[in-house]
């Protein structure tokens, strides 16, 4: 785990890590671990408060994210999970630069269900095409939200 100052001298910092992706499929399952282990990390040894529910969800986003770039981008790809402010931030970047589809709802559609997973869990999710490729980026938040507060008359 890497820790890197914050921007314009505050005292903010962001807590990150990366990891190259191999060409197989046996990388999703690493990344999937690296994500859990960042997230236990940055709560025992940065004091990052991080919900038993953001963990899991960082760990379905990467495991969504990943298979993509596996599936879908032959060639070099890489991960960054980053922690800034309340969110966790994961990033997989591949080489090609095609933004991906996410589709309409279809129960009976077998597969291709990743991005659209993402999308319903994630606080802002966005693709960035670069001249070698994309990034795909998910932002989920650390903590569980309070559950609204029912008015009474």
């Amino acid at each position: 785990m890497q820790s890197v100052g914050g921007d314009s001298g505050s005292d903010a910092h962001v807590i990150s890590t990366v990891m190259r992706l191999s060409g197989d499929t046996t990388c999703i399952a690493a990344a999937r671990r690296l994500a859990a282990e960042f997230l236990t990390r940055a709560g025992t040894e940065q004091h990052v408060a991080v919900s038993a529910h953001a963990l899991g969800l960082t760990q379905l986003v990467v495991s969504e994210l990943v298979t993509n770039a596996r599936r879908h981008a032959p060639g070099p790809a890489v991960m960054e999970l980053r922690i800034a402010g309340s969110t966790v931030e994961v990033t997989v970047q591949d080489s090609v630069p095609v933004r991906p589809t996410i589709h309409a709802s279809d129960p009976q559609r077998i597969g291709r269900h990743g991005l659209e997973i993402v999308a319903a869990v994630v606080e802002d999710f966005y693709v960035q095409l670069e001249p070698a490729g994309k990034r795909v980026t998910a932002h989920i938040a650390l903590t569980d939200s309070p559950a609204p507060r029912s008015q009474k008359p």
